[in-house]
């Protein structure tokens, strides 16, 4: 059996670092986990090949090799699954879609023939078989959440770790917490399940025989979901680190009480943790309520990222406007705080409708729906009707993210996280690809742009005065460059 595994094409988004990939010599962020670990479900005896088409083109003689195409990806890759799907069709080679692009909008795709709808573990043996006498369903449901304990390594000799900044590792699906508009819970549930620590090693440990030596993003829900596990993971981490000399470092998401947890966060940092995202959403409590978003009421939010920032992790958030409880002035009050608190990376998008979230039924209730979210949360766009006038939230949204990454503002916000942070530890390795986009950020970010006055002030007050943090003040200029232009688009 061939089966030709497909990933659709990234847009310009704030996630896909398009403008950044030039400076490190990359094609794409991260490559697709999901396909890697559902190739490692399949018979070890088939013929596999995986195109990421972020890495090279989908050509003809790809879908001619198949016998089925299995087409994953998120709801912002709707635009690239139509097409992959539309030259499938035109050469008649079946598909099978999973991913949960799918999983909430299967019915948008009728020229897909065949689904597989939510997490695939138990749902994997079914579909082998039915391929192999060639009767395949149109519909493969679970009945219920798997147990991750028993999901394999992922098949990593399928795709050139060259291409790739970043590899992504799981540990646990699931969320503790319902916000209202976040479709974690319908699509991996409330209870967080976790692999065994081991598993995660076993994982790291392939990475490393095939060359890697850079960072891992541990690409869970909410890292901290489950406090009690993430606590042995961390121990066994240290453990080996410690055991492969390695500074393999790590990124992760996780809720904001992560800086109540002092203990929590040592162990993070101590593990090899720089980086963690938090889902800050809004400095408006009324906004916070109506989302239901509690881990994040009544404390003072900008003091919580400076515990993260001083335990020595870096700090990117998440934030949102156009919640029906959000002010007249929140743009002002969204700028103010991410400027103070000092979240060099902040991810602003509008709130969006995504399907079978509990902001999605509550809209559609009250008839407030208008199309379908496009997953990109940094599109300029709106899917239902909001309390404030659209025109305002969207022109004070373009004026938001172009203040925000100004370079004036942006160079500040960096000296701003530089005086909080205290890093830990030996740092990330470096490498010829770190030194060749540091050499090419003189040209781009000291001579060529706009900011370059403001880029070479940082520069130097940093390296005289701060040298320990220079490396992440310069990693954080380039970052930089890619969100102005994003910011710029919309």
């Amino acid at each position: 059996m061939n089966v030709l595994l497909a990933y659709p094409r990234n847009p310009d988004t704030f996630w896909s670092f398009r403008h950044v990939l030039p400076f490190v010599s990359k094609k794409s962020a991260f490559p697709p986990l999901g396909l890697l670990t559902v190739a490692a479900m399949l018979p070890a005896s088939w013929e596999l090949r995986l195109v990421d088409l972020n890495v090279r083109p989908l050509a003809d003689a790809d879908l001619q090799w198949a016998d089925y195409v299995f087409l994953s990806g998120m709801i912002v890759h709707k635009a690239s699954a139509h097409e992959i799907a539309a030259r499938c069709a035109a050469l008649g080679k079946p598909v099978v879609a999973g991913g949960p692009l799918f999983t909430t909008g299967y019915r948008e795709f009728p020229e897909i023939g065949h689904f597989v709808l939510g997490e695939a573990e138990d749902l994997i043996g079914e579909l082998v078989a039915d391929m192999e006498r060639g009767a395949v369903k149109p519909l493969y449901q679970r009945a219920s959440w798997p147990d991750v304990r028993g999901v394999p390594v992922p098949r990593w000799e399928l795709v050139d770790l060259r291409d790739y900044v970043t590899m992504p590792v799981q540990f646990s699906r699931g969320c503790p917490f319902s916000c209202e508009f976040c479709d974690i819970v319908v699509m991996n549930g409330r209870v967080p399940r976790t692999k065994a620590p081991a598993q995660v090693v076993a994982e790291l440990e392939a990475l490393q025989r095939r060359g890697w030596r850079d960072m891992v993003f541990i690409v869970d829900d909410n890292f901290i979901g489950n406090r009690k596990r993430a606590r042995e993971l961390l121990r066994e981490l240290i453990a080996w680190r410690t055991r492969r000399c390695t500074n393999i470092g790590f990124l992760t998401e996780a809720s904001v009480n992560l800086a109540d947890d002092a203990e929590l966060c040592e162990l993070m940092v101590s593990a090899g943790f720089r980086k963690v995202f938090l889902g800050i959403e809004t400095p408006a409590a009324e906004s916070l309520e109506e989302c239901n978003k509690r881990q994040n009421r009544k404390r003072d939010l900008a003091d919580s990222v400076r515990t993260l920032q001083a335990a020595g992790l870096e700090v990117m958030g998440g934030f949102i406007v156009g919640f029906d409880s959000d002010p007249r002035d929140i743009f002002r009050r969204q700028l103010e705080f991410i400027q103070r608190s000092g979240v060099v990376t902040a991810m602003v998008g509008l709130l969006n409708a995504l399907p079978q979230t509990a902001l999605y039924q509550r809209l559609a209730r009250e008839g407030r729906l208008l199309v379908e979210s496009l997953g990109n949360n940094t599109d300029a766009a709106l899917n239902f009707v909001t309390r404030l006038e659209p025109e305002f939230l969207i022109s004070g949204y373009r004026e938001l993210m172009r203040s925000l990454y100004e370079p004036v503002n942006y160079y500040r916000r960096i000296r701003t996280f530089l005086a909080a942070y205290r890093p830990r530890g030996p740092g990330a390795r470096l490498s010829g690809g770190d030194v060749k986009a540091f050499l090419k950020s003189l040209w781009v970010l000291g001579v060529r742009e706009r900011g370059r006055l403001a880029y070479w002030r940082l520069f130097w007050s940093t390296l005289l005065a701060r040298p320990r943090k220079f490396r992440a003040a310069m990693e954080l200029s380039i970052l930089g460059h890619h969100f102005r232009r994003v910011s710029r688009a919309l």
